[in-house]
């Protein structure tokens, strides 16, 4: 199912095209391949000072390292998320030799968003989830002290929205996108003047 973005003018389609299904084809794999060049995309965007904080911790489905990333999603997201393909866990790691990494949030985001830009492009889908505990990642993962999980991620093939099974899920994935117009978005001279 595609729902491109409506925007304006033209902008570069693997933005267009990315957006955050739930409807995932429970029988689909992620190949070796497709994974590394997920990482790599991830491993080679911008980051302050080149000090690169993302990390991801991966499960691939029906092993054991997915089961216990699944674990950690809030109840809402596994519902949905159980027939991905693949589960991350974005990290950030917040120390290096020169002391703390400045804008590490900013470099994960980075990072993450390079990622799902590169699911996109393989004809994946992937969405990004807040809904997980980050203590329980800790725990299970025996993550340091300065590796903070940020975010969830679930990368896979995309399947009709009825595998959703409840009625209200399925009109989320079917709902258009919504964003705020330009002139809310972008200011010039001062705020809410707009831009454009």
């Amino acid at each position: 199912m595609r729902k491109p973005a409506v925007t304006s003018i033209p902008i570069a389609s693997l933005m267009a095209e990315r957006w955050s299904p739930r409807a995932y084809d429970a029988s689909a794999v992620v190949t070796p391949d497709q994974l590394r060049a997920l990482l790599e995309a991830a491993r080679w965007a911008p980051s302050f000072g080149n000090t690169q904080p993302a990390r991801y911790l991966v499960g691939v489905r029906g092993t054991p390292a997915f089961d216990a990333i699944l674990a950690t999603l809030n109840s809402g997201n596994q519902a949905w998320a159980r027939r991905a393909s693949l589960l991350l866990i974005g990290v950030m790691v917040t120390t290096n030799a020169k002391g703390d990494v400045p804008y590490t949030e900013y470099g994960l985001g980075l990072a993450s968003e390079n990622l799902v830009l590169q699911a996109v492009e393989l004809g994946l889908i992937a969405h990004q989830m807040a809904g997980f505990s980050a203590e329980a990642v800790q725990s299970t993962f025996s993550l340091p002290a300065d590796a903070v999980p940020k975010v969830a991620i679930a990368v896979g093939s995309p399947a009709h929205p009825d595998v959703l099974e409840e009625d209200w899920r399925i009109e989320r994935e079917r709902a258009d996108r919504v964003r705020i117009p330009l002139e809310e978005f972008a200011f010039t001279e001062k705020w809410g003047n707009p831009a454009l």
